[in-house]
Order: structure tokens, then sequence, then C-alpha cells
């Protein structure tokens, strides 16, 4: 177990938990997902949003931005990998778009 109590989740627990998460894929041990908007201006009230979001939960993802693309990556670093926090902020995530 992680300092924060959260565990590492097994594959089969990913898999099963990416069937519930549209769009996001396990990419060498973490969660990603990118999204496409009309331009920079929609792409950056997005990171805004994910910025308030990542704070309150206190769980900040991977974040680049590619003018109108916004590609994140989530990752539980004090468990070593995917854990339920990450899928927890990605259902957020989801949400706003």
């Amino acid at each position: 177990m992680s300092e924060t109590g959260v565990e590492k989740m097994s594959e089969r627990e990913i898999e099963a938990a990416l069937a519930s998460a549209p769009d996001w894929n396990e990419v060498g041990g973490e969660l990603q997902r990118t999204f496409q908007f009309d331009g920079f201006a929609q792409s950056m009230a997005f990171v805004n949003r994910v910025a308030e979001a990542a704070e309150a939960s206190q769980h900040h993802p991977d974040i680049l931005i590619r003018y109108n693309k916004v590609t994140l990556t989530l990752s539980t670093h004090d468990a070593g990998g995917i854990t339920a926090r990450d899928f927890d902020l990605a259902g957020v995530i989801n949400a706003f778009v």
C-alpha cells in the first residue's frame, strides 16, 4: 500500500475500469486521453477546469497542450501506477466535455 493508502490496480482491474472510462487508454502504466477543441482558447478553458478539479482532489495530471489538443496523463506516483484515484479524476474530467 502507498503512503496515501491507495493501492495500485491490477491489469484486470484496469481493464474493467477502462470499460466505463470512454476514450481513456492505458499507456505505459498510466491513464491517458487526448481531447480536441475548436481552438487554443477552448483548450485553455478546459485546462483551467481540469486544474481546479485537480486542486480540489489534490491529484494532479500531467498536461500537454498543443494548440487545440490537450493530452492528460494520470497515475498515482505514490502507488507506482494507476489507482482508483486516477479513474475518479478521469470521470470528473469526462464530465467537462
